[in-house]
């Protein structure tokens, strides 16, 4: 059969026939059919709906197609209907795009300039400038650290920073999107739009938690990613050993690229933020050892003071201040508060501490924070029994002597028990 196809005489379902014939009729149906053919300039243009499918139907079903269109005297170019400008149809697998655009008044707004770097966070600040600048020796990074450090805003530094394709999305976002491709039937091309890209950012993989399927599908992302040698950068509230629902497969990835934590800002910072934002010397000077070490709360007293300078017209001094933030300034904290504080930074619920859990991921916290209460209150052994879910003290006694051996040889441990008395002081 030596037609000869051009493109002002041809037949386009006669060469669908012709592939037709040679192929099994459940996988021409399922592959083939759904195809669209044009010739152009004697090549037989073979569109498919994504990449996935142009993949799929090259190595799979290739010789059989090069062999028709050479039937026909043509070449063939199997590609995506992106490649040739065709029109999406209805039900093309196409994923809206849902990544903000890039503009210059992000960047300026979003810049590393406009994150406050101190000592404790100077690691993690310099790993995601590698990651901006292109130029980072590994492919995976990891941020963890309390809500209101700043996890979120090193990623947007990163988006905005960053001159190649970026995907950022939060972990709710994923499970939406991927749920959302899975009823509209664009799975394939959903999947095609996380990995076409230079960098990926995940904001709080905690959402993905309990999500068997989603979390498999991200596991897959994540290792193709890494393996075409494109960046991901993840961050989560806890350390991957310390993240609750997922299991050892799920944490052992996450902790194979470089593993970075950011603490909680300082007075320091928090004072910095306060006088950029315009916030008078002397009220920045006494708030910052008042608010509570949360970045979103010191924002929402920028915000507070902002709206009240504007819509009242008087300049916010401390007398005013008191008045007006007398819902966020720190009172005297309390033993609850402090192990609930403690259960936010280790990653575990205060419901878990409480409960009668015998796991070894919360024993050991349960050790830990009764350790810190011991060194950080002044309270007696059984009520920091009480405190910690109704420990008797015999339990307590053998907690803090527990810890007091391992402070002996773990450093790493030492600095955390340093941290969280910190914090509850």
């Amino acid at each position: 059969m030596q037609a000869i196809a051009t493109k002002q005489n041809i037949n386009t379902e006669a060469i669908k026939n012709a592939v037709a014939g040679k192929m099994d009729s459940a996988a021409f149906t399922t592959w083939v059919a759904p195809l669209q053919f044009n010739v152009c300039q004697n090549c037989l243009n073979i569109i498919a709906q994504n990449q996935f499918t142009a993949d799929y139907v090259k190595r799979e079903y290739g010789n059989i197609l090069r062999n028709t269109a050479a039937d026909f005297s043509l070449d063939i170019n199997i590609c995506v209907g992106a490649s040739l400008n065709v029109n999406k149809t209805a039900n093309d697998n196409v994923v809206c795009a849902y990544a903000p655009a890039k503009t210059a008044t992000a960047l300026k707004q979003n810049g590393f300039e406009r994150f406050i770097s101190y000592d404790e966070n100077m690691f993690a600040v310099a790993a995601c400038k590698k990651i901006a600048n292109g130029n980072a020796p590994f492919t995976q990074l990891f941020i963890y650290g309390p809500s209101g450090c700043g996890k979120s805003m090193l990623l947007d530094c990163i988006y905005n920073t960053f001159n190649g394709k970026v995907v950022k999305m939060t972990g709710g976002q994923f499970v939406s999107e991927f749920a959302r491709s899975l009823r509209d039937k664009t799975i394939f091309s959903f999947k095609d739009y996380c990995r076409n890209c230079d960098v990926f950012m995940m904001d709080d993989v905690c959402a993905l938690s309990g999500k068997r399927a989603t979390t498999d599908e991200f596991l897959q992302l994540i290792m193709d990613l890494k393996n075409a040698r494109k960046s991901v950068v993840l961050t989560a509230n806890a350390a991957p050993s310390a993240l609750s629902g997922f299991d050892r497969r799920v944490q052992s990835l996450f902790a194979s690229g470089l593993v970075v934590d950011v603490v909680a800002p300082n007075a320091f910072v928090r004072r910095k933020m306060l006088l950029d934002a315009g916030v008078r010397m002397d009220v920045a000077n006494e708030l910052a050892g008042s608010i509570a070490a949360d970045g979103h709360l010191v924002d929402g007293v920028i915000n507070k003071i902002k709206t009240y300078t504007e819509l009242m017209g008087e300049t916010v001094d401390m007398m005013v201040a008191s008045r007006l933030l007398g819902d966020v300034l720190s009172k005297n904290k309390t033993p609850i508060s402090m192990v609930k504080a403690m259960c936010e930074k280790m990653g575990v619920s205060f419901d878990e501490i409480c409960g009668n859990s015998r796991t070894r991921r919360l024993v050991r916290a349960r050790q830990i924070m009764m350790s810190v209460l011991k060194s950080a209150t002044n309270l007696s052994l059984t009520e920091i029994g009480n405190v910690c879910g109704g420990r008797d003290h015999a339990t307590v006694v053998y907690a803090l002597s527990q810890i007091e051996n391992q402070k002996a040889s773990d450093l790493i441990l030492c600095a955390e028990i340093d941290d969280m008395v910190k914090l509850c002081k």
